[in-house]
């Protein structure tokens, strides 16, 4: 290739480059809606510029015919795709949108057909011819009927579309007139390119013009990819969401670039689509309220504010989303402010009618817990006439297994419940016989296994009554063993509730500190070393120091 021609071919390369770079750019992005029309156009819109090149460098007129066929069919896809992308982008609706698909391709069709067998009616090359212009001949024929039909419907369906980007231009709230008015103008120059070279009208050495008007267009698509990040958030749907969101919503990329804003947010910075689009958040936010710009560089976070507006407390709470590509990239991240002053306002209500409610319901309860206290108690001394054996023992254990769970740290609400399990520890005897509950002599194995069940029967009685739930855990457990053979359940360790733990030792203690008809209250001495003993196998060691600590002081 000599240097003329390598000169001349410069600026198509060029184009070509460019069509290529932004090919890439858009095939990448493609998975995003709207988007991969636009990827078609501009395949098109690449391989008629790389039909062009070779027909230029084809020194034969069938060589030359062949590659400007194949440009016919690259001019195919920009008639398809544009009017697809520019519906898809405006989101312009169809009645039936798949009919009036296959309606539209009926004429590219039926071109594509008379294109293959041009051989047999010369329809679209008659009168073929190569020119001898320098540095490459050009292939010249006459337009027939066939190709200004085509181009005709061509014409109908690019401006058909480019009327809808056009309109999208003039909508009220238009936060992307300038991305809308970079695509148009992109798509628009081509067309116009067409328009010159079907009317002969020459701007250029060479009679089409459209490689250099695709070399335009692709510079001022180029300079909207990076300026304006076409296709990086996709405007489509945005118009019935994004601008009819009350609550203040901002988007910024990885630079912390602002690519997208809606009225809310607009309205709250008192700005202008043009002053806040394509700026740094830094910029942006710097004086704002709502603290934006301090989370500028993390992908989540939530965080509420409140700044006063007209004497007025004002409350939002404000979320960072990070935003992904098809390829599980995060491309930015979305900050939507939501107002919650009508929130905090009814929370404050709330509150102040929870605490009304709640002294009423106290005192209610109060009473309520008076009158279950007294029940209890009568149940207990119930029991302590039909064992005469235990009698005092219930108000005894109560008060000091009270004790021993206020100094474990046991809160006062919990202590309640402690309180009245311990004064319910032997309601299960209520199920025992009285002849077998008041024997004098020893137990037959049949009376002993009627004995260990009162644990379980105590289960069945209170487990009905919700106000002793929680008091359940002693009545229930106080037979079990830290080592896990004491019964009913035959639990071990911290297995076994708190409050069962501790009422163990008291109960034992208070046994063997009693008189009883069978013997003599032992010596304290004595008892205190049975503790010890039993430490780690009848009872928890934790629960056993804490006691022994508290007999040392006195206080039991």
């Amino acid at each position: 290739m000599t240097r003329a021609e390598t000169l001349y071919l410069l600026p198509y390369f060029a184009s070509l480059i460019l069509s290529t770079g932004v090919l890439y750019y858009t095939w990448m992005r493609r998975l995003a809606k709207g988007v991969t029309a636009f990827t078609w156009y501009v395949t098109g819109q690449t391989l008629w510029i790389f039909g062009f090149i070779f027909e230029l460098l084809t020194p034969d007129p069938y060589g030359k015919i062949f590659w400007d066929g194949f440009q016919w069919l690259a001019s195919l896809l920009l008639v398809i795709a544009f009017p697809v992308f520019a519906v898809q982008y405006t989101e312009y609706k169809f009645k039936n949108p798949r009919r009036t698909l296959a309606l539209s391709l009926i004429v590219p069709a039926f071109f594509v057909l008379l294109l293959m067998t041009d051989g047999f009616h010369h329809l679209i090359y008659p009168n073929h011819h190569l020119t001898s212009d320098f540095p490459f001949q050009e292939l010249l024929y006459d337009f027939t009927w066939v190709v200004y039909g085509y181009a005709l419907y061509s014409y109908i369906v690019l401006f058909w579309g480019l009327g809808l980007l056009i309109r999208r231009l003039f909508q009220p709230r238009g936060l992307y007139r300038t991305q809308t008015a970079i695509i148009t103008l992109g798509f628009f120059i081509p067309i116009f390119g067409t328009i010159l070279t079907l009317f002969d009208i020459h701007i250029a050495p060479q009679r089409d013009a459209t490689p250099f008007t695709n070399a335009i267009a692709n510079l001022i698509i180029a300079w909207g990819l990076f300026r304006y990040k076409l296709f990086e958030v996709v405007p489509i749907g945005r118009d019935r969401l994004f601008e009819s969101m009350v609550d203040p919503v901002v988007i910024l990329d990885n630079q912390n670039i602002v690519v997208d804003i809606n009225t809310a947010m607009l309205s709250l910075l008192d700005k202008k689509t043009i002053d806040v689009i394509g700026s740094p958040a830094k910029q942006v936010f710097e004086d704002f309220p709502i603290p934006i710009k301090r989370y500028a560089h993390v992908s989540y976070a939530r965080e509420e504010t409140t700044f006063e507006v007209g004497g007025r407390n004002v409350y939002y709470e404000m979320t960072v989303w990070p935003l992904y590509d098809s390829h599980k990239n995060m491309t930015g991240r979305i900050y939507i402010s939501h107002d919650i002053t009508a929130l905090k306002e009814l929370e404050r209500e709330l509150r102040e009618l929870n605490l009304d409610l709640e002294h009423r319901v106290r005192e209610r309860t109060r009473q309520l817990a008076e009158a279950y206290d007294t029940t209890l108690e009568g149940w207990a001394r119930a029991l302590e006439l039909r064992d005469k054996e235990t009698e005092g023992h219930s108000r005894r254990v109560t008060e000091t297994t009270v004790i021993v769970a206020r100094a474990m740290g046991i809160d006062e609400e919990e202590l309640e419940h402690i309180r009245r399990g311990a004064i319910l520890h032997d309601i299960g005897k209520m199920g025992v016989p009285d002849h077998i509950l008041r024997k004098e002599g020893a137990l037959t194995e049949d009376e002993r296994q009627i004995i260990l069940k009162h644990p379980e029967t105590a289960y069945d009685l209170l487990k009905q009554i919700p106000f002793l739930e929680k008091a359940l855990e002693i009545p229930y457990s106080h037979h079990e063993r830290w080592d896990g053979t004491g019964y009913p359940r035959r639990l071990k360790e911290r297995a076994i509730p708190l409050s069962a733990r501790i009422f163990a030792i008291v109960d034992v203690w208070d046994a063997l500190t009693s008189d009883r008809p069978y013997r003599k209250a032992w010596k304290r001495a004595e008892v205190i070393q049975y503790v010890i003993n039993e430490s780690g196998k009848h009872f928890d060691p934790r629960v056993a120091n804490v006691f022994l600590a508290l007999v040392e002081k006195g206080e039991i």
